[in-house]
């Protein structure tokens, strides 16, 4: 893959794209070669993003392969622009969207090959949309089988006769559609989890796979290759981590934030210090309520304590001045004294408000960056209870929160899979008496709007009566930009940058 000025022409390829892209769905086997610009490599990488992480939701939310989970993952890669399914009638945008796949796939590996983490995350929601493209390509699934060279061994149709019986009774179904099958014979190896729950006929180590099963093989066939193909990635990282147009953000795509921009305050003013302590009891995301917790029992948090639930005030709302109050008069309730607190740490909560310093106006934290950075140690609050707790600590903790002992169950389970931040949408629900949210929950400040959009039904929060609304505004702070999707951009991404070289430094990565 190469890199152009955005200001260039995109030069086309001599092949036709039709030629290129046959199918919906890619077993990504040779790495692009296009040239993009800067800026297209990092949309294509956001946006699928975004598609993998909707993918883990609905993974969650619905069964696999049922009718919907399979119209919810069609209208999102409908709604994100990616292909999912063979037209009759196939355009230009059909090639183009497969194009988009293609190299937003390979983008994403090297993001996503940094550690075994976030591969098993990776290929777990890759699985899932190939297996629905597959699924969707239904009579033209032999012939994308042929392109990629995968050949089963078909059985005769006089052994597939003598076998009838035994292949009905194993698999359920009738004569009539066994005798209008392919039947395909593979080690049964290659297929354990039919064998498992004895959907299939197995004889002398073989089983008798019929072609509606033939997805499982694919897919053990696509997660091998991928699981080689990261592997090998990780190994040459390094190569390409060198560039310093690249390795920024690469490195930020892993834990990327994808979802509304909440350092643009929109309540303002309209929270007061007193109504903390009851907002952290209803509409605190749990990480953001141990903080509190902590904070009130001890009265000090350590300083990623203090960065992590510091910005997340100022996300719902609480000016400079409030903040300032509300550190020191927590702080002087412990072992910290007025002057020493306006030492050391006022002038670290001013700066957070972009009025030290290089006047950077910080972002509250999201859940990734939560997640993956700067995991607490002994003495530690902050964090991601889903993701740093030990299990048993996190059930008790849950339980004095009052949630049901099924609710319990449910969240360890989506805990135990690694899926964390299901397990924090999955206790809003719970302590919301939410059946459906409607929302995919990535950040603790969503977490605290959306709750209060339940608890105060459309209502705003009661503005702070001592507090002039109009005060913070006239403190200098950046221009609102207005509702967006926000994404960390790395300092060294510049679209006048020289964009060439990169395209044999990418296909080493992919190439044994």
């Amino acid at each position: 893959m190469e890199f152009i000025r955005s200001s260039h022409r995109r030069r086309m390829r001599s092949s036709p794209l039709a030629d290129i892209y046959p199918f919906a769905v890619q077993f990504y086997e040779q790495p692009p070669t296009d040239n993009i610009s800067l800026q297209d490599f990092e949309n294509f990488a956001v946006e699928r993003l975004k598609l993998l992480k909707t993918v883990e939701t609905i993974g969650v939310s619905y069964i696999r392969g049922s009718e919907p989970y399979n119209k919810k993952l069609e209208s999102e890669l409908r709604k994100l622009k990616f292909p999912y399914r063979v037209s009759s009638g196939e355009k230009l945008d059909d090639y183009e969207m497969r194009r988009k796949d293609h190299i937003s796939h390979f983008i994403l590996r090297l993001a996503y090959c940094q550690s075994e983490e976030l591969r098993r995350w990776f290929i777990q929601q890759e699985l899932d949309v190939f297996r629905f493209r597959f699924n969707e390509l239904q009579d033209k699934q032999q012939e994308f089988l042929q392109h990629n060279k995968l050949e089963y061994q078909t059985i005769e149709a006089e052994e597939r006769e003598l076998q009838k019986k035994n292949l009905a009774d194993a698999s359920g179904y009738s004569f009539i559609k066994i005798s209008e099958w392919l039947f395909y014979k593979v080690y049964f190896t290659d297929v354990l989890e039919l064998v498992r729950t004895r959907k299939v006929f197995l004889k002398d180590g073989f089983v008798y796979l019929p072609h509606p099963e033939i997805a499982v093989i694919v897919l053990n066939e696509f997660r091998q290759r991928l699981s080689k193909s990261l592997a090998l990635a990780s190994r040459t990282l390094p190569v390409v981590q060198s560039d310093e147009r690249l390795q920024p953000l690469l490195n930020n795509l892993s834990h990327a934030y994808v979802g509304q921009d909440y350092s643009i305050q929109k309540n303002v003013g309209k929270i007061s210090l007193e109504q903390i302590d009851g907002l952290a009891a209803k509409s605190y995301a749990p990480c953001m309520r141990q903080l509190h917790k902590a904070l009130r029992d001890n009265h000090h948090l350590r300083h990623g304590g203090r960065m992590q639930y510091g910005l997340f005030l100022k996300g719902i709302g609480l000016t400079l001045e409030q903040a300032l109050q509300f550190w020191k008069s927590e702080f002087i309730r412990g072992k910290v004294d007025p002057d020493k607190f306006d030492k050391l740490y006022s002038y670290n909560i001013r700066h957070s408000f972009g009025k030290e310093g290089k006047r950077v106006d910080y972002t509250p934290y999201s859940c990734m960056k939560i997640i993956m950075s700067n995991a607490p140690g002994q003495g530690d609050y902050h964090g991601c209870p889903f993701r740093h707790s030990d299990l048993e600590l996190l059930k008790q903790k849950l339980q004095s929160y009052k949630i049901p002992p099924a609710g319990i169950s449910q969240i360890l389970d989506l805990v135990k899979g690694m899926h964390y931040q299901l397990a924090c949408q999955k206790y809003f629900e719970l302590t919301h008496n939410a059946e459906e949210v409607g929302f995919s929950l990535n950040h603790p400040n969503q977490y605290f709007i959306e709750s209060q959009k339940l608890l105060n039904v459309g209502r705003d929060i009661k503005k702070e009566s001592s507090q002039p609304e109009n005060q913070q505004r006239n403190q200098g702070s950046q221009p609102t930009r207005g509702t967006s999707t926000c994404v960390s951009k790395p300092a060294s991404q510049a679209d006048s940058a020289d964009m060439e070289g990169l395209e044999e430094l990418l296909s080493d990565v992919y190439t044994e």
